[in-house]
């Protein structure tokens, strides 16, 4: 287990306590404990909680998990099995731990305790924010959440028919590229807007990149056309393959 200096244990325990007490509100306010079930979907990042009679929606934050079998915790930044875009935004408690020296929130797993899981979440709601957080147990794995808002049934809905299936990556968000851009080689990489990993998107916003060799077609109209649109040939592909494509080609 990493040690915790005594600044960093003192800093930890008052965060557990404040949101302890904030949990307290959120439980009630939301009557969380009181549903049978639960069902999260990565690729939305929506938490359902239901019973026979009732159910709420929540959009949540993936902070980490924690192997009761290992008795170790992994950051979602880290979690190469998670498809979720805004587990990057995790990366901010990184930075935060950085500039602290606290180990703990730099070292993407270690080895923990029963009460790591909750610590860290408490750090995460802290420095990320949210309307409160939870705990699914699943098998031997805890997986927490900071919840950032409450939803309806139709916003997850359109959450989720906006969304496409990868045959490599699952379902995820839809990214458009040219013909050319490919995980292989460097072809150039120009975008609509600067993107970077699990941004939020704005309704008539999508993730839009193309090669050194179509943006020269770009230009030469000043803008898209017929010719250059059919020089494209603009194809779908998921928000993963999209920034593997944009990590390769920035390398």
């Amino acid at each position: 287990m990493i040690f915790r200096p005594l600044k960093y244990e003192k800093y930890a325990d008052k965060i557990c306590q404040k949101l302890t007490d904030f949990q307290n509100s959120f439980r009630e306010e939301y009557d969380i404990d009181n549903y049978d079930n639960w069902f999260y979907n990565q690729s939305s990042e929506t938490l359902r909680l239901y019973s026979d009679d009732k159910e709420i929606y929540f959009k949540y934050i993936p902070v980490g998990t924690f192997s009761q079998n290992t008795n170790t915790w992994i950051w979602a930044w880290a979690n190469e099995d998670s498809v979720e875009p805004r587990k990057f935004r995790t990366l901010k408690i990184k930075e935060f731990g950085g500039k602290k020296n606290y180990e703990n929130l730099t070292s993407s797993h270690f080895d923990g305790d029963k009460y790591t899981g909750w610590e860290l979440t408490s750090i995460a709601f802290e420095i990320i924010g949210g309307i409160g957080t939870y705990r699914v147990i699943s098998d031997h794995l805890e997986k927490y959440f900071l919840l950032i808002e409450q939803i309806t049934k139709e916003e997850v809905e359109k959450l989720e028919n906006e969304l496409i299936e990868c045959e490599v990556h699952g379902k995820l968000r839809k990214a458009f590229i040219c013909q050319h851009l490919n995980t292989e080689f460097k072809t150039g990489f120009e975008e609509a807007f600067d993107t970077y990993r699990g941004m939020e998107l704005a309704d008539d916003d999508d993730f839009q990149a193309w090669c050194s060799e179509c943006e020269k077609e770009r230009l030469k109209t000043d803008g898209w056309n017929d010719e250059s649109m059919e020089f494209a040939q603009i194809k779908l592909v998921c928000e993963r393959c999209y920034f593997d494509i944009k990590k390769l080609n920035l390398e």
